[in-house]
């Protein structure tokens, strides 16, 4: 059927004026004009075209998709305000007639919701199938010159109205109320529902029930997603013996090969989520060349979202006997009695087989697809609980007989001979590019064992809500192949289509912050399910920052951020009842308040950074100041005896031994500084200068003495009293400093004047002595003429 018929036969009535006009929009192409080529396309044509899809049909159908949606978010926030009110039940209590009709009344307005929920999902998927439709007839009749399918894609994923992301918290909200109300109906909770609160799909496999996380992961971090992995988990080594061809040091090749009819039935169940949807596939590693082990697997989706998986090995020379009905394992059926397998176990078998042959007949199946890709497996050996596996180098490749002219694969073999026989790999440039086509991100998937307690390893939740990772939990090979490879084919395509042509790498800290903001809103609406249930979870206590990819500096400046925010709202929000302002004061004052902060935050990260003590020293003080000046609600009264403060007193001798080796440093320094000035002032003689500095040496070692015990008494009862404030203690250690600079200095000048004044003496007496000296010759000269005289 044509997507214009099957549009028409799937309008919601109620809904029929806001879908896309997709007959009008055909109309305006003038497909069905033979006299209109390509040549007669004009600049006005493309002008209506364009208009009318994006000004008008585009802009109709996201506007209604978005005012619907926000009603029905308004319905389950009235639906929670609803179990607000219900009044807790205590254990072994029963319920009040009106709290049962209560609940009852509100399991259907539940209903109802969902209902809708539903209906706006298979508009929004319907009318974006219909956008990628016309599109695509455009620049396939069109698109000579214009081609708008890249414009188109961008518009979809700004108004991402089909997005799975949209209604993932909505579908939560739900299911948590879901959950809430049947538990108190005491009708019990279905798979679907708890999946739903996990975030994942649930599978079975050997009766053993698992939840299903699957990831887009881009090229730039894919390694780094490895190497995280790798930190918990081992990477799985595939043996020789179950692939006989994978090197053990490689990452192996998979092909998975997928049956569907040529109406797709398959698949439309599939994409539209019915129950029992099914899926069948041939899937071996390696090359077809090596005889790999070939599995037959069929997985079914039940209602709810829980999957079950029936598979068998089979060899590729009995694939197509198997397909046609000739061969129906005969062969390994006498060979598990040979070995001596319980009726139990082959009676089991042979119903597995019956069935997938069945429904290969029914269906009419045949191979329409392959996917090839690289996987990379992470487990801890002979433990389940925790696997993860890593796909890359994606490729799909039309495997199908439906144009009997040109058929991708021969109609009398299973598997296409092109490939297998030449042994083509990645990228797969040696077969014709329209029936291929490349995933351009990895595909990571994570499978997670079911306990009692229903809770994941902390780590698993680091990774699946960073920054490195895009979910995609309702993604598959399978629909994807299909849609993008057979789109002629089909009528409606998944949702995630519009996600491959964005960027989906994120912002580290945005993410995380994205991420904080969904815990603290699913926190408080298990609070309010927890109330009613009698059972209150712990509150919510926000991450300092991400655990994934962690920046030293990023990760302080953020933290410091975050502290002095949280400070000054605490302040604000303690501050705003008391104050006498009006509101427009209030306000004013709170902008004020918070541009002080953030330019007194700015400085501080412009030389706390060079100096990161000195950043610490401000901030711890300013916290402690508001700290200090936090004025308590009316009617709280600080209590005298903090709780910590209760109970015997327990303290590691380490802390002893660290206040005594503290005060044994002091009283060295105390001494080494005593035997330095008794030394002076022994030595002084009659040295004024070194008599008094020896006596202000004597004064600071004293000091320091005095000064070490004093610390010493005032620690130990700190540690006793389990104090709450600092140990350190500037004053002493400053004053010694100084002290002994000054003394130093001091003795300099001294010295120095000292040595001044006895050059300037020497050179007197100097001059007297040559003065006498000179006298005396005269006198000796006279003297000695009066004599001859």
């Amino acid at each position: 059927m044509r997507f214009g018929k099957t549009l028409q036969t799937s309008v919601h009535e109620p809904w029929k004026d806001n879908y896309l006009d997709y007959a009008k929009l055909k109309s305006l192409l003038r497909e069905n004009d033979p006299d209109y080529d390509d040549e007669s396309w004009t600049d006005d044509d493309e002008t209506k075209f364009s208009d009318e899809i994006f000004n008008v049909q585009l802009e109709k159908v996201a506007s209604f998709h978005e005012s619907k949606f926000n009603e029905l978010k308004e319905r389950v926030d009235a639906a929670f305000g609803r179990l607000k009110e219900l009044p807790s039940v205590e254990d072994g209590q029963p319920r009040t007639d009106a709290a049962t009709q209560q609940l009852k009344e509100l399991e259907t307005e539940l209903d109802a919701i969902t209902n809708d929920v539903n209906e706006l999902k298979r508009y929004s998927n319907f009318n974006y199938t219909g956008f990628l439709k016309i599109v695509k007839k455009h620049d396939r009749k069109r698109g000579l010159r214009y081609k708008i399918r890249p414009l188109m894609m961008k518009q979809l994923s700004d108004r991402p109205f089909n997005s799975e992301h949209i209604y993932a918290p909505l579908i939560h909200r739900l299911s948590l109320a879901y959950f809430t109300v049947k538990q108190q109906l005491e009708e019990g909770v279905s798979d679907g529902v708890l999946a739903e609160l996990q975030g994942g799909v649930q599978e079975t496999r050997n009766g053993e029930k698992y939840s299903a996380h699957k990831f887009w992961v881009h090229t730039d971090n894919l390694l780094e997603v490895k190497t995280f992995i790798l930190r918990r988990l081992p990477q799985l080594v595939y043996s020789e013996v179950s692939s006989k061809e994978v090197d053990g040091h490689e990452d192996p090749s998979l092909t998975s090969l997928y049956f569907d009819n040529s109406k797709f039935d398959l698949y439309k169940r599939k994409v539209g989520r019915e129950s029992d949807a099914s899926s069948l596939r041939l899937r071996w590693y390696g090359s077809l060349g090596a005889t790999p082990e070939i599995f037959l697997d069929q997985k079914i989706i039940h209602e709810g979202g829980s999957s079950e998986e029936r598979k068998f090995t089979i060899k590729a020379k009995y694939v197509k006997a198997f397909i046609d009905g000739e061969y129906k394992m005969e062969k390994t059926i006498s060979k598990m009695e040979r070995q001596g397998h319980s009726e139990e176990e082959v009676a089991t078998f042979k119903s597995t087989v019956e069935n997938i042959q069945e429904f290969i007949k029914e269906k009419k199946l045949q191979p329409v697809i392959r996917a090839n890709y690289k996987r990379t497996a992470f487990q801890k050996p002979a433990d389940d609980r925790v696997r993860i596996a890593i796909d890359t180098d994606l490729a799909f490749i039309r495997e199908d007989t439906l144009d009997s002219r040109r058929p991708c694969r021969d109609p009398n073999e299973w598997h296409r001979l092109d490939i297998d026989n030449r042994n083509i790999g990645y990228p797969f440039k040696d077969i014709n590019q329209s029936e291929v086509s490349r995933f351009p991100y990895a595909l990571l998937e994570i499978k997670l064992k079911e306990d009692g307690r229903r809770k994941r390893p902390e780590w698993i939740e680091d990774l699946m809500s960073s920054h490195l990772v895009y979910p995609a939990n309702r993604f598959s090979k399978f629909v994807h192949g299909v849609a993008v490879l057979f789109d002629d084919y089909v009528n409606a395509l998944p949702f995630w289509l519009s996600d491959l042509d964005k960027d989906i790498r994120k912002d580290p800290q945005a993410a995380f912050e994205e991420e904080e903001q969904k815990k603290a809103r699913r926190a408080a609406d298990e609070q309010v399910v927890g109330s009613v249930l009698g059972n209150v979870p712990r509150s919510y206590q926000p991450s300092k920052s991400s655990p994934v990819s962690k920046s030293y500096l990023a990760e302080r400046l953020a933290s410091e951020n975050s502290l002095a925010n949280r400070v000054s709202s605490a302040s604000t929000a303690v501050a705003g009842p008391s104050g006498t302002h009006g509101e427009n004061g209030g306000a004013a004052e709170a902008q004020q308040q918070q541009r002080e902060d953030s330019d007194r935050r700015q400085q501080q990260r412009s030389y706390g950074t060079i100096m990161p003590n000195f950043s610490i020293l401000t901030r711890y003080a300013r916290l402690r100041k508001k700290r200090d000046n936090v004025q308590l609600p009316e009617g709280v009264v600080e209590p005298e005896t903090w709780i910590k403060n209760a109970g015997p007193l327990k303290i590691e001798p380490k802390v002893w031994l660290a206040n005594e080796r503290t005060f044994m440093k002091w009283q060295h320094i105390c001494v080494l500084l005593g035997g330095l000035a008794v030394a002076l002032y022994t030595a002084a003689g009659g040295d004024t200068v070194a008599l008094a500095m020896g006596i202000v040496y004597i004064a600071i070692a004293a000091f320091t003495g005095g000064w070490g015990w004093l610390m010493h008494r005032q620690r130990r009862q700190m540690i006793i009293d389990r104090s709450g404030r600092d140990f350190d203690n500037l004053f002493g250690p400053m004053v010694v400093a100084f002290a002994l600079m000054a003394a130093l200095v001091i003795n300099f000048i001294f010295q120095y004047r000292a040595a001044i004044h006895r050059f300037h003496t020497n050179d007197v007496l100097a001059g007297l002595n040559s003065t006498l000296e000179q006298q005396s010759i005269v006198v000796d000269e006279l003297l000695r003429l009066k004599l001859k005289g």
